[in-house]
């Protein structure tokens, strides 16, 4: 039994398909990723918009991962005075004749990401991943910004179960707020709901649902968002491990439609290759059909390099 996808997952592979990979919405983006010997990744984005803005960030990320060693037998845990961020277990064997003490120090597997971005934001991320609960996956993000001393911070709850998933993201200061979801998954078909809530005026702020079915090789999904207004179809089917094919329309109850198909005349295009093991290149572009003549036509490019 597996676990199902997330519930804005759940039409994942078409709207992946329609919209990622695009590298015209940037007219250029830039993304190094490396790893130092100690464990410590660094990844460094940036990104130029066709407005003329620049966007950029710097991250570094350290997982440690869990250790130490428990035994089947009585034995009793103390947090010492000087350091109670660490669990030490001790344990006393009692023999004829002689005592043992043993000690043993638990990593508890605790991952620690920090990024400084463009705007002078300080932003870091904790993750306590299968430690609380099997299947339960914590993470406390906060955000600091220096210059207008505004400060943010969200706690995000993941479930994991045979046939379910469940997620929660609060607002832990503005509101607070909640946002719940869950979706059931059985023998490729999966139905989830999502809702929002504003704990200070006690009210359900927002509710979605979707159904989908899913295998390797295609997939199909209804949503309804919006409070179930806005409603979305989307297919993707797997032709070969080479050709790829996806469908997703979209219909507003106030009156308003559209579908990936651009119902405007708008034509996009993206092309990315692997230039050597760790560069990967990728241009995009996008055309007005029905303005030709027009400076309607966006283009864009991407670097990443990975090391």
């Amino acid at each position: 039994m597996s676990v199902p996808p997330a519930f804005t997952d759940i039409a994942k592979p078409s709207n992946d398909l329609i919209t990622k990979d695009f590298f015209h919405t940037a007219a250029a983006s830039l993304e190094v990723k490396s790893k130092a010997p100690n464990g410590v990744s660094f990844n460094v984005k940036g990104k130029s918009t066709h407005e003329g803005s620049t966007g950029g960030a710097i991250e570094a990320k350290y997982a440690d991962a869990p250790s130490g060693t428990y035994f089947n037998c009585l034995q009793f845990i103390t947090y010492p005075q000087f350091d109670r961020s660490s669990h030490v277990h001790y344990q006393i064997l009692l023999r004829p004749g002689h005592a043992t003490l043993l000690m043993f120090y638990r990593r508890t597997g605790l991952t620690l990401t920090q990024a400084w971005t463009t705007v002078n934001a300080l932003d870091t991320k904790v993750e306590l991943d299968n430690q609380l609960a099997k299947g339960l996956k914590a993470e406390l993000l906060t955000q600091f910004l220096p210059s207008s001393q505004a400060k943010g911070a969200k706690l995000n709850l993941y479930f994991k179960q045979p046939n379910f998933q469940a997620r929660a993201f609060f607002d832990l200061l503005k509101g607070p707020t909640a946002n719940i979801d869950a979706v059931l998954g059985h023998e490729g078909f999966l139905v989830g709901a999502e809702a929002g809530y504003d704990v200070q005026k006690a009210a359900i702020t927002r509710y979605s649902a979707a159904v989908g079915y899913s295998v390797p090789e295609y997939s199909a999904a209804i949503t309804a968002t919006n409070n179930l207004s806005v409603f979305s179809a989307s297919y993707y089917h797997k032709v070969n491990s080479q050709v790829e094919a996806g469908a997703k329309a979209t219909w507003d109850s106030h009156g308003s439609n559209n579908a990936k198909i651009n119902d405007r005349g708008i034509a996009a295009a993206a092309y990315s290759v692997l230039l050597r093991p760790g560069v990967t290149l990728g241009l995009g572009a996008s055309f007005d059909t029905q303005n030709l003549n027009e400076a309607a036509h966006k283009v864009g490019a991407s670097f990443t390099f990975e090391a």
